[in-house]
């Protein structure tokens, strides 16, 4: 495909139509559809802000903020893959493989773990913390993982082999490490835990869905800046920098919002997995070499598969509702097989 094309297609106005048309319906469907049979009408007059009290508290208070949450993870976890698979040069990098979910799971478990502690004790010099911290401290986790990750392959002349490797042996210690105090725990809180690996948007709101956007804003904002140099990223260090690339400095800004993006992410829904990987293979299947156009289908894809699987999970599970972690690796696997198979 020449360049012109590939500009033509940029601007195509049917990829955006389409793109927004398949966004608004996957939401429309989750706004309309759940564990609780509303009539259309009354959904419509929650929406305007009529209706029924009930009707009203399901579709604003608990469906929306919801679905809301799970757009922007969704949107969050796909355009890390992305990033993450452009600059290893990895057709199966995502998030886990820079240690970011296994930096949450460790730091998630330790902060249940001294919250049930200090419950425990019946010390009053210290105040157990609140579960509305979780986000936070996943968050932080995951970013303090991939910064000792890109520390040890700056230490050794960064690059993306390096960079995997690196990712690979620090996210296993941490998964060991995770693993092992919640085998040798037995505390009430070990159900919020494992409902947070899971992968879940069970009792999401609004709190979740703001903590969230300010990431996203400036992940969207920086992504325009970034699009050519992750372009050349997926050359070596020399053929980008005979291009007039920073290669080092470009390589660490985008590494870094990936990890703002995933780190964010999954301390508010917590590891699902699939998306970040699958995704981006999606849409490039879908572009057919068309370039400039992989980015805003990634976009699309993540937040309208996130819906989707959240909605399939509650649907199929009704009131023991199916987590979208759950959803996503069983429907993930064969798919990844597919396109594996047809893409060369």
């Amino acid at each position: 495909m020449t360049t012109a094309q590939n500009l033509r297609l940029t601007v195509s106005p049917w990829f955006w139509i389409v793109s927004l048309s398949l966004a608004m319906l996957s939401v429309a469907l989750s706004i309309f559809l759940g564990v609780v049979d509303i009539p259309p009408q009354q959904v419509i007059d929650a929406l305007l802000g009529n209706g029924a009290a009930s009707a009203h508290s399901i579709i604003i208070d608990i469906r929306l903020p919801r679905i809301a949450t799970g757009v922007l993870a969704g949107i969050h976890f796909a355009v890390a893959g992305l990033l993450l698979q452009s600059i290893t040069r990895n057709p199966l990098a995502d998030p886990s493989i820079m240690g970011i979910l296994q930096g949450a799971t460790l730091t998630v478990t330790l902060f249940l773990l001294f919250t049930v502690y200090l419950q425990n004790s019946g010390s009053h010099a210290l105040p157990a913390l609140p579960l509305e911290w979780l986000p936070f401290i996943g968050m932080l986790g995951g970013l303090a993982a991939g910064g000792v990750i890109y520390a040890l392959a700056f230490m050794r002349n960064i690059g993306p082999l390096r960079i995997t490797l690196c990712g690979i042996a620090v996210g296993a210690v941490l998964h060991a490490l995770a693993i092992g105090l919640i085998a040798g725990w037995g505390s009430a809180r070990i159900e919020v835990l494992l409902e947070w690996l899971s992968g879940s948007l069970y009792a999401r709101n609004w709190q979740h869905a703001l903590f969230l956007l300010p990431f996203t804003i400036v992940g969207l904002v920086a992504l325009p800046f970034i699009r050519r140099p992750l372009e050349l990223l997926r050359f070596d260090e020399a053929v980008s920098q005979s291009f007039g690339l920073s290669y080092r400095r470009q390589f660490s800004f985008a590494l870094f919002l990936s990890c703002l993006l995933a780190a964010s992410a999954v301390g508010v829904v917590g590891p699902i997995v699939f998306v970040g990987l699958i995704v981006p293979h999606l849409a490039r299947f879908f572009c057919r070499g068309a370039t400039a156009l992989v980015l805003p289908m990634t976009i699309t894809l993540g937040a309208v598969i996130v819906t989707l699987g959240d909605l399939a999970g509650r649907l199929f599970g009704q009131a023991e509702e199916i987590p979208i972690g759950v959803v996503t690796a069983i429907c993930g696997a064969p798919l990844l097989i597919l396109l594996l198979r047809k893409i060369p």
